[in-house]
């Protein structure tokens, strides 16, 4: 006899419903850099538009800060703990492959009978979860998700390296999803491009440093103008192709929240879209250097904050990075 399995129905649309975000309170400056590497904050500021960046505390974790960020966006969203069904927490810094980062945070802040799970997609980690959130929900499997941006990186960073010790830094953004009556977030585009794996990578294994003895902590490598040129060439398509699928014009948006990997990729592809000429766009890595999944919800909620795009709009968000991944899609703001 063969088993008829009962089909599992969920809400119609998923929607973010709030966003929380943590900035550690350390802020490093650019001439602090330059104590490590032979450069200068006018070439920091023409290479990045980078004027200064967060470093979270040495005692401060992975988990302390997409905790913060998590229990403030359930703190907006209004939604009890006990009833999310997942943590997504897109990281690639936690230094424990196991347990997941998510399993510690979703105990932290209550939500003791979510699933919980880490997404290593780098810097597009936060935009895969919202895809995998959006399915989470109008398949049925949860009816609340917690989506965690959240990096470490100053752990990972050669201090000494001049062609990323100026880039990276820390910080957590997160977003509670929950069932919509009506469509908000859009079909996710994404994929990847192994065959550019060591476009951004680490120096060595763990493994390795192991067998060498403890020499030569692993540490991010970047081919910066590898990185660039795939950027500013394959991003502008993905990000058509996500306002295309949303079935949204360049004129309905009302931000672009792009990864803060550069300002001068970011420049690069609002010139390329042709987004308009009043069109807010995030710069957030101004202020918070790349942070890697954690940037886009740091974005979205100092721009929230600040007034500066309205609640209800639509934007068009993209994240990419190591792997090389990417991932897009057009959300309404909460």
């Amino acid at each position: 006899m063969t088993a008829v399995i009962t089909p599992t129905t969920g809400a119609k649309y998923a929607k973010i419903m709030a966003v929380g975000s943590y900035r550690p309170e350390r802020i490093v400056t650019n001439a602090e850099i330059c104590e490590h590497i032979d450069s200068s904050d006018e070439w920091i500021r023409e290479r990045s538009g980078i004027i200064e960046r967060r470093y979270a505390a040495p005692d401060e974790s992975v988990v302390d800060m997409g905790t913060a960020a998590a229990a403030l966006a359930l703190s907006r969203s209004g939604v009890a703990p006990s009833e999310i069904g997942m943590i997504l927490t897109a990281n690639v810094t936690h230094p424990y492959p196991t347990p997941a980062a998510a399993a510690e945070i979703a105990y932290r802040i209550g939500a003791i009978n979510a699933g919980a799970l880490d997404i290593a997609a780098a810097c597009a980690g936060f935009c895969y979860g919202v895809g995998i959130a959006n399915d989470l929900i109008c398949g049925g499997t949860a009816k609340y998700v917690i989506v965690i941006g959240v990096e470490k990186l100053s752990d990972w960073v050669n201090p000494s390296d001049r062609g990323s010790a100026f880039i990276f830094a820390d910080g957590a953004g997160a977003v509670v999803i929950g069932p919509s009556d009506h469509p908000a977030i859009g079909p996710t585009i994404w994929g990847s491009d192994g065959a550019q794996k060591d476009a951004i990578t680490m120096t060595q294994s763990l493994i390795d440093y192991r067998n060498n003895g403890g020499e030569m902590f692993p540490a991010l490598a970047m081919q910066g103008q590898q990185v660039f040129r795939w950027a500013v060439s394959e991003m502008p398509k993905v990000a058509m192709r996500a306002l295309a699928a949303a079935g949204v014009e360049l004129t309905d948006l009302a931000a672009f929240i792009p990864h803060q990997a550069n300002m001068r990729i970011t420049d690069a592809l609002a010139k390329a879209l042709k987004l308009p000429a009043n069109l807010p766009i995030a710069r957030d890595i101004a202020y918070t250097g790349n942070t890697s999944a954690a940037s886009i919800p740091l974005a979205m909620d100092r721009m929230l904050t600040a007034g500066e795009i309205p609640s209800g709009g639509a934007a068009l968000l993209i994240g990419f990075g190591a792997g090389l991944a990417y991932a897009a899609q057009v959300v309404l703001l909460p």
